[in-house]
């Protein structure tokens, strides 16, 4: 089990898959959501989770102001518990909170080449990318570059990765504001690039 840490849902356990996943620990999720605290991304926001798991970093978002979360794991065992999860969230909200969950089982690649959602184009504020640490780095770029044309100008994009592993490659359009290590876990945390609203552009003429 694991818990949401502040929010309205503070202190919620959330199951997490039998296997198969690595969820991110209460200190590094609450190291992250300080950090996204202090830049004051969350009220409002629309985030995406990207091999969420559990869905313990979307849901922690969802507890502390997002207004649309949406979860994507491919895993079967995922996408049971994290419908069960969301589910408590969408339970503990207050009256009056409009809070949109949805959860996705498709696989990241697929899920982000699908092009413009259903709400027009509607851009992500606050992304989250915790794969699993094998996930070799040419796909971790690859699923960064079909990122880049669905963020919002000032969007945050948060990824998660081994502390032994050397630096992604950054796609154009992504750049690196810092990184934090957590004894084996490195959190990068990305902004987009000027050069990122042209490939917004390219994509919507593509679409």
């Amino acid at each position: 089990m694991t818990r949401i840490i502040s929010g309205f849902a503070g202190s919620l356990r959330l199951a997490v898959p039998p296997a198969g996943t690595r969820p991110t620990s209460d200190r590094v999720r609450e190291a992250m959501f300080s950090a996204l605290d202090a830049r004051g991304v969350l009220p409002g926001a629309r985030v995406l989770d990207l091999y969420a798991g559990s869905g313990a970093l979307g849901l922690e978002a969802a507890s502390r102001g997002a207004a649309h979360v949406t979860l994507v794991d491919k895993a079967t065992a995922a996408h049971r518990v994290t419908n069960d999860n969301a589910a408590r969230i969408r339970k503990a909200a207050p009256r009056g909170v409009t809070l949109e969950i949805v959860v996705s089982s498709q696989p990241v690649q697929s899920f982000l080449g699908g092009g413009r959602d259903s709400r027009g184009g509607a851009k992500w504020d606050v992304v989250f990318l915790d794969p699993p640490y094998d996930l070799g780095g040419p796909e971790l770029v690859h699923n960064l570059e079909a990122l880049v044309p669905r963020l919002s100008p000032d969007a945050v994009v948060v990824v998660e990765r081994s502390a032994r592993d050397p630096e992604p490659a950054w796609p154009v359009g992504l750049e690196l504001d810092r990184r934090k290590d957590y004894g084996e876990t490195a959190v990068y945390y990305l902004s987009p690039t000027a050069s990122a609203h042209e490939l917004q552009v390219a994509s919507q003429a593509d679409a």
